[in-house]
């Protein structure tokens, strides 16, 4: 691989979203020593730290608390809940692709449950269903994650992928953790090792008044009470509704987003739900940062008028060509 000639604030940026030498050495082609050279020269003329957050032994990205982006203008996509499985390839995730492509983003944003799970469900099956293996499941993620991963790094270097956590991602490493504890360390066995790519976190602040995370409160009126009770604008998924709410006070005006589902509403993997009506919405949200705070979000919401169809800023566009 060619060298890559990065600026100091380049460096810094990678490190943020990576934290890991082996990682940007790879994606730039410096040395792995060179690059902790590097790391210690920025550290001593800027007088900050550039944190590592992987295992020493084994140079895997360990899931974090938090992390912090930092974005101060630009654009961030957010999916959650694609649950994906091989052969569907959804409408909105094609949108993806195609806004990955349109509005070169400086971070997207998996909010969860990318992986479903539903062979590790402590819910029993319903109508003799067999859900997806774990092997067949851990496929599709890498597949469609391996899209994306492609789509964001033509749009925008160094990109920012980030996965935040959801419950139903947690089943996997708590199967495992229950189970077979005597595996723990060994590599390749949790769900971060198998996504390297992505930055693993619980909630992500993208701003240090806008945070991601899969869920926070509950019931139809979560999105507001997430920004009401946080003081923060707060996106999370879980709920697979699609929408937004404005709440202004004293402070200003901050935003609740639900960031829908990149699956389908009929899915199988939502058969639990049996035949019931579903406020849901298939979508995800369109993040724009201006001078550090968050504007409007926007949201992409799959039609009804036609297959392939999305409806974004007023009008609809076809999709199936990605």
């Amino acid at each position: 691989m060619n060298k890559r000639i990065i600026s100091n604030e380049e460096f810094i940026e990678l490190w943020q979203v990576h934290k890991s030498a082996a990682t940007i050495a790879r994606l730039t082609g410096i040395s792995e020593r060179n690059v902790h050279h590097r790391r210690r020269e920025i550290e001593a003329k800027n007088n900050i730290q550039l944190h590592a957050a992987y295992n020493q032994r084994n140079n895997v990205t360990q899931s974090k608390t938090n992390i912090q982006l930092g974005i101060q203008n630009g654009c961030v996509l957010i999916f959650s809940d694609a649950h994906f499985q091989m052969g569907r390839r959804t409408t909105a995730f094609k949108a993806l692709l195609w806004l990955i492509q349109e509005l070169k983003p400086k971070a997207v944003i998996n909010n969860g449950d990318a992986f479903d799970g539903g062979s590790l469900s402590r819910f029993p099956v319903s109508n003799w269903d067999t859900p997806p293996s774990v092997l067949e499941e851990l496929q599709a993620c890498k597949m469609y994650l391996g899209e994306i991963e492609e789509a964001a790094k033509d749009a925008y270097k160094p990109v920012k992928l980030v996965w935040c956590m959801g419950n139903h991602d947690s089943r996997l490493n708590a199967r495992l953790a229950s189970a077979v504890p005597q595996f723990k360390s060994v590599d390749g066995f949790t769900l971060e090792e198998n996504f390297p790519e992505w930055t693993h976190t619980m909630s992500c602040l993208v701003t240090d008044s806008f945070m991601v995370k899969h869920r926070w409160k509950g019931g139809v009126h979560a999105v507001s009470s997430n920004t009401q009770n946080s003081g923060l604008s707060f996106a999370t998924g879980h709920l697979h509704s699609a929408k937004v709410s404005g709440w202004t006070d004293y402070t200003g005006t901050r935003w609740g987003i639900d960031t829908g589902t990149l699956s389908e509403i009929w899915s199988p993997a939502f058969s639990y739900a049996d035949d019931s009506p579903r406020n849901w919405r298939a979508g995800f949200a369109v993040a724009n940062i201006a001078e550090g705070r968050l504007l409007q979000p926007e949201l992409v919401i799959v039609s009804d008028l036609g297959e392939d169809l999305v409806e974004f800023r007023g009008e609809l566009v076809d999709v199936s060509e990605f």
